[in-house]
């Protein structure tokens, strides 16, 4: 951005409405005469070689065709795209239109579009994360009474399996003792039968 210029408080103050807690690496160069290019080159070279620079924002206010010239220059036309970090034209107003805005990441409308853009809104973060945490208790809540209900269930079909095995169990010594009963030489004698020996 320019020296001391409207476009850079719109950016920082807008983006910091939105998010107090970021932290700006602000370059200032030359934005209105023979030295643009090779400012915001350089600048711009400077800035993608920072490995904690998130996006670089290339801005400048509003002015006549010729002021915003410099940022359809080839050179800075080529650095744009060739960038590793996201880079965000917020040159001018609408109705500007220099080359940079169709080979840059993003064309913010304005500096303050850009200064929205850049960050993320904190109140709908926090909104988002609240209700991520409300997804995942109701999840958590859901998945204990699933299991606690798989569990009773399971408890419930032992429980009867082994009542089952009892009384089966309880029936095939029931009839084993008939059979014994039946079988035995003492139940011959208490039909009448006797041994004489």
């Amino acid at each position: 951005c320019g020296r001391n210029s409207d476009a850079e408080k719109d950016v920082v103050q807008n983006a910091k409405r939105r998010w107090p807690a970021v932290n700006f690496e602000i370059r200032e160069v030359a934005v209105g005469n023979n030295n643009t290019v090779k400012e915001v080159s350089a600048a711009l070279k400077d800035l993608d070689s920072i490995k904690d620079v998130d996006v670089i924002v290339i801005t400048r206010g509003g002015g006549s065709f010729e002021d915003l010239l410099p940022f359809s220059d080839e050179v800075l036309v080529r650095l744009v795209p060739a960038a590793k970090t996201p880079v965000v034209s917020a040159i001018g107003h609408e109705k500007d239109s220099p080359i940079l805005d169709l080979v840059a990441d993003y064309r913010a409308s304005t500096p303050t579009d850009a200064g929205k853009r850049v960050v993320p809104d904190m109140f709908e973060e926090l909104n988002y994360i609240e209700g991520l945490r409300a997804r995942a208790v109701r999840y958590l809540e859901n998945r204990i009474d699933n299991d606690l209900h798989r569990i009773e269930t399971t408890r419930a079909r032992a429980f009867q399996g082994i009542t089952n095995r009892i009384a089966l169990g309880r029936e095939q010594i029931a009839k084993l003792m008939a059979q014994v009963t039946a079988l035995s030489p003492q139940a011959t004698l208490d039909r009448g039968y006797s041994v004489i020996q």
